[in-house]
């Protein structure tokens, strides 16, 4: 058994060249998938730009009963994305170092934009998986949100628990989940570096204030989102559908920029527009 509940978690060092794109297709030599092990029990993915310019980060997490995949991607071939055989491998090696029987992978999700769930049906027919769907009713009854959208749900990877809260506006059954092992808050398409897109602006400034008060309680070492969409020019993003983006800033963001967001919301009041702002974009009326 890991001992997944001891202490506060430990910041590291996230300095990641990912992979992102080439000048033209036939320079492409990324691999389909970039796997970066954080520590042992957790592995961030990014899907390769040349299979989807949407390149989205993917989050598998390990515990003693189970692991669970967040989000599944833009491609749903197997040939050209093959999420499945890489998750399945890292699974397979986990079980090396720790063997047990009857391990269990749990899909679950951001929000239910194409983008993020279109590998699900490479796992449909693995065995010992269970694929919730990222759709409000599913996603909001397995949660329990249904019944009281304040609430802080759990998921028990077997002595990691993750806290798992709905924060729509980008999307109405968008969800961030915190992990207290690494002190990861897996925030989806409503915070990341690059275009922020809201579609209920009342709904997002709720959201931020949650995590704000949320974040308030609990030690976070990295906000993740899902993109990276701006360059290292403050308040330059990428255009949509680039596929070679050499000069981007970092993945993680921090609990300040939280507060960034809110004091942006805050400054555009009841009227919003699009404003950039140095390290991501407002984009309302998505």
């Amino acid at each position: 058994m890991i001992d997944f509940g001891g202490g506060v978690p430990r910041p590291r060092a996230l300095d990641v060249r990912w992979i992102h794109g080439s000048p033209s297709a036939k320079h492409n030599t990324d691999p389909d998938i970039q796997v970066h092990g954080y520590d042992e029990n957790t592995f961030i993915l990014r899907q390769n730009m040349a299979v989807n310019y949407e390149a989205p980060f993917l989050f598998l997490l390990f515990g003693d009963a189970q692991a669970v995949l967040i989000d599944t991607g833009a491609t749903a071939s197997a040939e050209f994305f093959p999420l499945r055989r890489t998750v399945d491998e890292l699974v397979v090696a986990w079980l090396v170092r720790h063997p047990r029987d009857g391990y269990h992978l749990l899909v679950v999700h951001t929000h239910p934009h194409g983008d993020h769930i279109a590998g699900d049906t490479q796992f449909t027919d693995r065995p010992a998986t269970t694929v919730v769907s990222a759709h409000r009713t599913q996603a909001w009854n397995y949660f329990g949100f249904t019944q009281d959208p304040d609430a802080v749900a759990c998921i028990d990877l077997g002595g990691r628990v993750l806290e798992c809260l709905a924060t729509p506006g980008h999307h109405e059954a968008a969800v961030t989940f915190y992990d207290p092992w690494t002190g990861f808050l897996l925030t989806g398409d409503t915070v990341y570096p690059g275009r922020l897109y809201i579609r209920d602006w009342p709904a997002f400034a709720r959201t931020i204030d949650r995590l704000i008060e949320f974040t308030e309680r609990r030690p976070v070492t990295h906000v993740l989102g899902c993109h990276i969409e701006m360059t290292r020019q403050p308040g330059v993003d990428y255009p949509i559908r680039t596929t070679y983006q050499p000069e981007e800033p970092p993945l993680q963001m921090t609990t300040r920029h939280l507060h960034d967001i809110r004091a942006a919301i805050k400054e555009l009041g009841d009227r919003p527009d699009r404003r950039a702002y140095p390290d991501f974009i407002l984009w309302p009326n998505a």
